[in-house]
């Protein structure tokens, strides 16, 4: 049934270009944790040498970053080109808080020096600064499209990063928060100021997405979710805080019809997007954002393990088209009280499912099922909001889903249209009003195809 629904998906994606190139296996971690320490725990560097390569790749935890702020810069040009300690920065790092500790404690000369010299390192480790990782990851990609040795998979790739970056004039800011050219691929990119927003939203993408067939897309995607939450917080929320950021993260390799029915790809993702939202609430370390995470498709699953892991909190988990996990209710997920939504929309063969085990949206889960069927029937008075059609519509410009995903992401939940409750044991439900014609905008009014 799942490989039915599946191809069904494949051959309903429009405009996203999903089978154009080959998907290579994610480069595994083959790092040696080899950990020199004395006993205050200090690196061990005798007086007058500097760390040279096999430490570099023997090295783990604050080790491995003491070595690299030592290191030589011919040390450095030849580690940031070496599998294993790429393997160490983006597969095995430093926790967030030890990375960021670390770099406060760096001078500006050594971090500058390393941003150029090790810009493959810098650009991926969470808990640094976001800026230094953008100079950092730009540099990485515009060496690399300058590169003769770049293959023509890999320039496809970075070509496609490449153009999500492109500024709006009348847009937020992007900032390239990883960019990781290995297999497959992974990169992420943020809209917004993730030094500064009130309000953080990270999307996590499902099944057949890939850096070089939908970045592009992508980032679009989350450049709508980033216009509607700026539309609706001066309304909704006012007071509550300002600024927003809204991170387009393609940060694991999605699953494609020959591992679709696999769930390690999504247990992979899920420790990746742990580590990615722990980096965005260690640098605002007293002044944390409200984080909220919205999950598409397989995407969902992945979610779903990451906040029932331990290692992650998040006050909103907005799950779209969800294929379920083992997860069996919202207790067991470090989500604020009352913030776990789940929308399905009209012919979305997946939604509600349960392929990958529980349903997130069935009675006794505990979560907010989202009335998606649209603002005002058109038999009665028109469109205000067209509900969302298939699996890969939720997020589309003028759908009821796009403007409740908007609203719980600026935290307010309490206005998502037609809402109904389950997860009393009782199998009973309320359903609200229809929303609150205050947050309608001039543009929602006019008609639709």
């Amino acid at each position: 049934m799942l490989l039915l629904a599946a191809a069904l998906l494949t051959a309903s994606m429009h405009s996203l270009g999903v089978l154009g190139s080959p998907v290579v296996p994610e480069a595994p971690s083959d790092v040696v944790a080899v950990v020199h320490r004395t006993a205050d725990a200090q690196p061990q560097v005798a007086s007058g040498a500097h760390p040279d390569l096999a430490d570099l790749q023997a090295d783990h935890g604050r080790a491995f970053l003491d070595d690299l702020s030592t290191a030589s810069r011919a040390v450095l040009a030849a580690a940031d080109r070496d599998p294993r300690v790429a393997a160490t920065a983006m597969d095995d790092p430093p926790s967030a808080a030890v990375a960021r500790s670390w770099w406060a404690g760096l001078g500006a000369g050594v971090q500058a020096r390393l941003e150029q010299d090790a810009p493959v390192v810098v650009g991926n480790l969470d808990g640094l600064p976001y800026a230094a990782r953008d100079r950092a990851n730009r540099t990485v990609l515009a060496r690399a499209l300058a590169d003769d040795r770049t293959t023509a998979s890999e320039r496809a790739m970075l070509g496609q990063v490449r153009a999500s970056l492109v500024p709006d004039p009348d847009g937020p800011p992007k900032t390239l928060m990883a960019l990781d050219t290995r297999g497959s691929g992974r990169a992420a990119i943020a809209l917004g100021d993730l030094s500064t927003a009130a309000d953080v939203t990270v999307v996590v993408p499902g099944m057949f997405f890939t850096v070089t067939g939908q970045m592009v897309d992508f980032t679009a995607t989350a450049g709508d979710l980033y216009d509607e939450q700026a539309t609706l917080s001066p309304i909704a929320a006012p007071g509550a805080g300002t600024g927003l950021a809204v991170v387009a993260w393609m940060g694991y390799r999605t699953p494609d019809l020959s591992n679709i029915l696999s769930l390690d790809l999504a247990k992979t993702g899920a420790h990746r997007l742990e580590r990615v939202v722990d980096g965005i609430q260690q640098t605002r370390a007293g002044a944390e954002p409200r984080m909220g995470i919205v999950a598409h498709s397989y995407g969902s699953t992945t979610a779903l393990i990451a906040l029932s892991s331990g290692h992650m909190h998040a006050d909103s988990l907005t799950l779209l088209g969800s294929p379920g996990s083992d997860v069996r209710s919202a207790s067991q997920l470090a989500v604020g009280a009352g913030g776990v939504f789940v929308g399905g929309a009209h012919w979305d063969p997946i939604a509600g499912s349960g392929y990958f085990g529980v349903d997130p949206g069935g009675a006794g889960f505990g979560s907010t099922v989202l009335d998606l069927a649209g603002g005002i029937d058109t038999a009665d008075a028109g469109d205000v909001f067209r509900r969302p059609i298939g699996h890969n519509d939720y997020l589309k410009p003028g759908t009821a889903s796009l403007h409740d995903v908007a609203l719980i992401a600026v935290g307010r939940s309490d206005l998502v249209r037609g809402r109904d409750h389950r997860g009393n044991g009782r199998g009973e439900g309320l359903v609200q009003v229809s929303p609150d014609m205050f947050l309608v905008r001039p543009q929602d009014l006019q008609p639709r195809d």
